[in-house]
């Protein structure tokens, strides 16, 4: 016997969320023998984005019962079944939160038909339930909504469970009740992770680091390895023994990290990692009248002034920036143009397109990067010099950071290549947060 389900929820931070609409069609295989749909005051607010994608507003749910005065309805109607539901992870985990709140340990096995059409069909263009009904001809009304959901879903599986004649797949792809929620092993982990901003490692038995990244929640970031479904997760969820971190407090350390350290480790469920992590630049070139103009071109270029993006929209996108941002003159984008040009206008165009270089690249700059530290009363640095990146460190606040040699002295040293150069200027675009401090060297 299945339990097919859909639930909205109100969105919000991880496992602070509500149910606000639920739908379970209780299946035998080859019918539907009991439904049960409603809408759930979830005594929260509903986030914005949630309610203009599902049409589901709080007034609308403050007649609404209340979780509490529907749970044993659901208790009822689940009983003795296995819970399906499209990424029935989702699913369950915002139904076993309601209950917890209630002091009760809700506990079902689960078959998520995300999992099962990826083994079942799966040269399907996406397993998301709209393209894949869409593309099998099942129909589908109210999306977005969880009756509408729910009953697509019905559909779905049961086409699924013809494909499955023998059910071996079914079988398989079953998980027992805890799926979904933290083992043992994998909760004394997490809990002791700090929810701060570095670099994770996650090792196998033997120790040795099988995949790693950067966020600015570690904590969080591996708990969602641990709960996520899919076939990297899964494989993280097997091997990993245990998680190492490093704090670094600033994440544009934690991004320099990741690709140094993926670079030197070469961990095996990272996926292939790029030699080259952008794909144009927008190169600053004299045409033969003497103007600096301003072009994109592929990555291979061998322009000496160059700001470096991933993907020609980015590059695009940022022509139009620093056209508004420094007025730029027409003659700096054309590389025709300008020909009849006085030298005063020539000179006055130059000087806005160097402006704008000069503003958005560390090319020949000896700067020093200030961002927060690890704990209170630290900041962290990133020395530049030359316009190549030298290394990372940490200072307390009043500890001078003007001159080079002194942080050379304190700092980890760091290589320096065109992808760090993109990881800078590009953090630097974005973040403005950042102080920059022109270094002046020591007499």
């Amino acid at each position: 016997m299945y339990a097919i389900l859909d639930i909205e929820s109100t969105g919000g931070k991880y496992n602070e969320e509500g149910i606000m609409e639920i739908a379970i069609h209780r299946f035998d295989g080859h019918q539907v023998v009991d439904k049960f749909i409603c809408l759930i005051n979830p005594e929260r607010e509903i986030q914005p984005f949630v309610s203009k994608l599902t049409g589901i507003n709080n007034k609308m749910l403050r007649s609404a019962p209340k979780f509490h005065e529907v749970a044993k309805r659901i208790v009822e109607i689940t009983e003795g079944t296995i819970l399906v539901a499209h990424n029935a992870q989702f699913d369950y985990r915002i139904l076993r939160t309601e209950f917890r709140r209630l002091g009760y340990d809700y506990q079902r096995k689960t078959l998520c038909t995300v999992d099962l059409s990826q083994k079942l069909i799966p040269d399907a263009e996406s397993h998301s339930l709209g393209k894949l009904a869409r593309s099998l001809g099942i129909p589908m009304s109210d999306r977005h909504r969880a009756n509408g959901d729910a009953i697509a879903t019905v559909k779905l599986f049961k086409l699924l469970l013809n494909k499955d004649s023998d059910k071996g797949i079914i079988k398989e792809v079953i998980r027992e009740a805890a799926h979904g929620e933290l083992s043992p092993n994998q909760l004394d982990m997490v809990v002791s992770l700090p929810s701060e901003t570095g670099v994770y490692y996650m090792h196998d038995k033997e120790g040795d680091i099988i995949f790693l990244g950067k966020t600015t929640n570690i904590k969080k970031r591996v708990n969602q390895h641990f709960t996520n479904v899919g076939g990297l997760a899964r494989k993280l969820q097997k091997e990993t023994k245990r998680v190492s971190y490093e704090p670094t407090g600033s994440e544009l350390i934690a991004l320099l990290k990741e690709y140094q350290e993926l670079r030197k480790t070469n961990p095996r469920h990272n996926g292939n990692k790029k030699r080259k992590l952008f794909s144009h630049v927008v190169s600053f070139n004299q045409n033969g009248s003497g103007h600096i103009t301003l072009g994109i071109e592929n990555g291979t270029s061998q322009a000496t002034q160059k700001i470096r993006f991933n993907g020609v929209a980015s590059a695009k996108s940022f022509l139009d920036r620093i056209q508004s941002e420094f007025d730029l003159c027409p003659s700096s984008l054309d590389k025709k143009a300008g020909g009849g040009d006085t030298e005063e206008t020539i000179h006055n165009c130059n000087e806005k397109a160097s402006s704008a270089f000069n503003t958005y690249s560390i090319h020949s700059k000896d700067v020093v990067l200030v961002d927060r530290g690890r704990e209170t009363g630290e900041r962290s640095f990133i020395l530049i010099k030359n316009g190549q990146l030298q290394g990372f460190g940490y200072v307390e606040l009043n500890h001078q950071m003007n001159n080079i040699h002194i942080l050379e002295s304190i700092m980890t040293t760091m290589p320096s290549d065109e992808n760090t150069t993109f990881i800078i200027e590009s953090y630097l675009r974005k973040n403005h947060r950042i102080k920059t401090i022109v270094l002046t060297p020591s007499p």
